[in-house]
């Protein structure tokens, strides 16, 4: 028996197509992707790779803005697509979005069962308004299920309180293949790689926007608290861009010793090279619902600093292959990266325990929990 399933989705974001491709090959799943923008220029400078999309997909006519830090996405034609394709299921890929309430009154109106895909944490100190934490209680109160990418997002599930909530977990991915491939293929020729990137012999990895809630201004104040021989010896790359890349690059110079660079933002080909030279990765944000950066850092075979504020955290690092450190706590983030810096044998034997422990977060393993998800919800009642 086939199931028709509707994904709403913000936009086409290169490591969502790797699961909607595996989803679509699930046993018993008809799927159709509807996006609400190809993509956010105005956030992220992503390719779209529209020609590795294996799966039936839409995107709308849309209108964006951003007004006052607030994301403003308006969409129409949802409710003509939602009549052509009469789902069984709909997983909508956020509350905060009118696209997203359309799909739930639509649902509601057909009787179809509406699953809310969770990546928020507690943790996540992103602003939290009264009236945006009312609205979002009263979205998940009319969904059937919730599916959550790790424990921190099951746990804020939890803390909404609702009446018997189903979470399924289908932990966030990226393609594994892909980016051990491509640093296995850099490591076999990585001084001509190093030279052409003018990286130096040992350095730290940050990937990711330079904004201040990514922990980027405590990263430079940690790697400048390290003794200078240590600086000497190891590096710090700040691969991105972002508002702070100026006063970044502007404090960095005050640095006597060591090597900082900002090489800007990388697209995701050359971005394999970067974490397969790296000596570590490490991840300091303030606050983050995943962070898909570190998955990718631990396919390429890296240990990993990171705080615990990134939702990721709790799932992914351990002791064995990484370190977790406190939120802006700059102290702590440069005692581990001084213990990294001195021990490069340890640090290596924790970047196979990062091959071994992303195997379990594979894009074709959050399919299956999006599966169970979806057939799991069938027949539940409504209110």
């Amino acid at each position: 028996m086939s199931c028709r399933l509707i994904v709403l989705s913000e936009i086409i974001a290169p490591y969502r197509i790797p699961v909607f491709n595996e989803l679509a090959r699930q046993s018993g799943i008809d799927l159709h992707v509807v996006f609400l923008a190809e993509n956010d220029p105005t956030l992220r400078q992503w390719a779209v790779y529209k020609d590795e999309i294996q799966f039936s997909y839409e995107v709308l006519p849309a209108w964006r803005r951003r007004i006052g830090g607030h994301n403003i996405l308006l969409n129409w034609g949802l409710s003509r697509s939602l009549d052509r394709h009469m789902p069984d299921r709909i997983l909508v890929g956020g509350y905060n979005y009118l696209a997203s309430w359309q799909a739930l009154a639509w649902a509601r109106r057909i009787r179809v069962p509406v699953l809310l895909w969770v990546e928020s944490t507690s943790r996540d100190n992103r602003g939290r308004h009264l009236p945006i934490e009312f609205a979002k209680a009263a979205f998940m109160q009319r969904c059937h299920g919730f599916i959550v990418p790790g424990k921190c997002s099951a746990e804020y599930v939890m803390s909404y309180r609702l009446s018997q909530p189903a979470i399924f977990t289908a932990p966030n991915a990226v393609d594994i293949e892909f980016f051990a491939h491509l640093a296995s293929t850099v490591r076999k020729d990585a001084a001509a790689h190093r030279r052409a990137l003018q990286l130096p012999s040992r350095f730290f990895l940050f990937v990711g926007r330079l904004v201040a809630e990514k922990g980027v201004f405590d990263l430079l104040e940690a790697y400048g608290r390290l003794e200078p021989e240590f600086r000497e010896q190891v590096g710090v790359v700040f691969v991105g861009d972002g508002i702070l890349r100026e006063e970044l690059t502007r404090r960095a110079a005050d640095i006597s010793a060591g090597t900082v660079q900002f090489p800007g933002f990388v697209h995701r080909e050359r971005l394999a090279s970067y974490y397969a030279l790296a000596e570590a990765f490490v991840f300091p944000t303030r606050t983050d619902p995943w962070g898909l950066v570190v998955n990718e850092a631990m396919a390429c075979g890296l240990p990993v600093i990171s705080t615990r504020a990134a939702g990721c955290t709790a799932d992914l690092v351990t002791e064995r292959n990484g370190c977790v450190v406190e939120p802006g706590d700059i102290g702590q983030l440069a005692s581990a990266m001084r213990e990294f810096a001195r021990n490069p044998e340890m640090t290596a034997a924790m970047g196979q325990h990062s091959r071994e422990r992303i195997q379990s977060y594979s894009p074709q393993v959050c399919a299956a929990g999006i599966t169970e998800a979806v057939f799991s919800c069938g027949g539940l009642r409504f209110g």
